[in-house]
């Protein structure tokens, strides 16, 4: 009986725009055992991807709202579900998928190296959906650009920047967990930038800081400077930043495996290289996380197929033999305008979330809107 509330959870998961796959071992029941009580799996299928008040859920849930409160709460404390917390309105909650930027993600401080063994084992299962749209997306660092680049105020990260108002920085589970088990790097930890509503949950959470303009900028030119590739939510308007290593980072590890990571990525740049500059020194094959570069002869060989215009070799190159340019037009990805967007996109790719479906959640969410607010009057 037990399994069944979790195999209900997984198919919950599996319909958000991440997925939640399942698995012949059924090691994804096991993971959501080790993260979800019976109840609180229960609870976690009346959630949509529409933030919404305890008692419209306690409606769905046929739970009274002073319940549905305390257990929501407790839900959103523990990081199984994300949280909004309007200033003169009730709290929202919604559905928080698994990986990336999720369930996982908020457990960063609660790891084990039994729980990473697992997990690392089942996310491959997972993030081969993600190549159907990436969640993330490529923008070059500022020490890259050159005055000559046509460059578009989305695709530069301290415009990016300027243009929140709440900033907040998180350990990044992928160095960390790499960290525990003995393995990775030695680049910054703490490193995983947090806007607008984030960045009140993850304070609330406990797992993250909040920070000023100017340190933000301070940790972009450090990951720059440490070789970490600058990675934004893949939409205009950018929810988070990753600074990525290909060596810890769950991303840029799957997309190493590919002969051509350039196609699979999001990003409007490629990195040309001139020869007869080059003096073969090798920072620049340091730097590069997908190994696109190797040294043949004292000269640098480059496989543009692997290069995805992060502009980490350029920066450091002592003759400037690097530089970025823009891909062709039939190249440019498009860049949804908002992570809401960009969820749904993802999810219609996977064929779980058409726009009849979008409508039908709509509609129920108004409709249990409406109910709940007759059963309080009631009341």
């Amino acid at each position: 009986m037990t399994d069944d509330i979790y195999r209900k959870l997984a198919q919950h998961l599996d319909n958000l725009p991440a997925g939640f796959p399942a698995t012949e071992s059924g090691m994804e029941i096991r993971i959501l055992r080790k993260f979800f009580s019976p109840q609180q799996a229960d609870l976690a299928l009346h959630l949509t991807m529409i933030p919404e008040e305890a008692r419209v859920i306690a409606h769905r849930a046929k739970i009274t709202n002073v319940e549905a409160v305390e257990r929501l709460e407790e839900m959103a404390c523990n990081g199984l579900i994300f949280s909004i917390v309007p200033r003169k309105r009730a709290p929202l909650y919604m559905a928080a998928q698994f990986v990336p930027f999720g369930i996982w993600e908020y457990h960063v401080n609660d790891l084990s190296p039994d729980l990473i063994r697992e997990v690392n084992e089942y996310l491959p299962t997972v993030s081969v959906f993600w190549e159907k749209l990436p969640l993330l997306r490529t923008v070059p660092i500022k020490q890259s650009l050159h005055p000559e680049l046509h460059i578009l105020p989305h695709e530069k990260v301290e415009e990016l920047v300027r243009s929140q108002s709440r900033y907040l920085v998180a350990p990044c589970i992928c160095r960390r967990e790499h960290h525990m088990m003995g393995e990775g790097c030695d680049k910054p930890e703490e490193s995983c930038l947090v806007f607008s509503w984030g960045v009140d949950y993850y304070q609330r959470n406990g797992i993250g800081r909040v920070i000023d303009l100017q340190e933000t900028l301070e940790i972009l030119s450090r990951a720059a400077e440490a070789g970490l590739i600058i990675q934004p939510s893949n939409a205009r308007k950018i929810v988070n930043i990753c600074c990525c290593c290909g060596c810890c980072c769950q991303l840029l590890m799957r997309l190493k495996n590919y002969p051509k990571p350039n196609e699979l990525v999001s990003s409007p740049f490629l990195a040309i290289y001139n020869a007869e500059t080059c003096q073969g020194c090798g920072q620049c094959i340091e730097r590069c996380q997908m190994d696109a570069l190797l040294l043949e002869d004292e000269k640098i060989v480059m496989d543009k197929d692997r290069c995805i215009g992060c502009g980490l070799c350029v920066s450091t190159c002592p003759t400037d033999s690097f530089k970025l340019v823009r891909r062709p037009a039939n190249e440019q990805p498009a860049i949804p305008k908002n992570i809401v967007e960009t969820s749904k996109q993802l999810a219609r790719r996977r064929g779980k979330l058409g726009v009849t479906g979008m409508i039908k959640m709509q509609l129920k969410s108004k409709l249990d809107r409406l109910l709940a607010a007759k059963t309080v009057e009631r009341f």
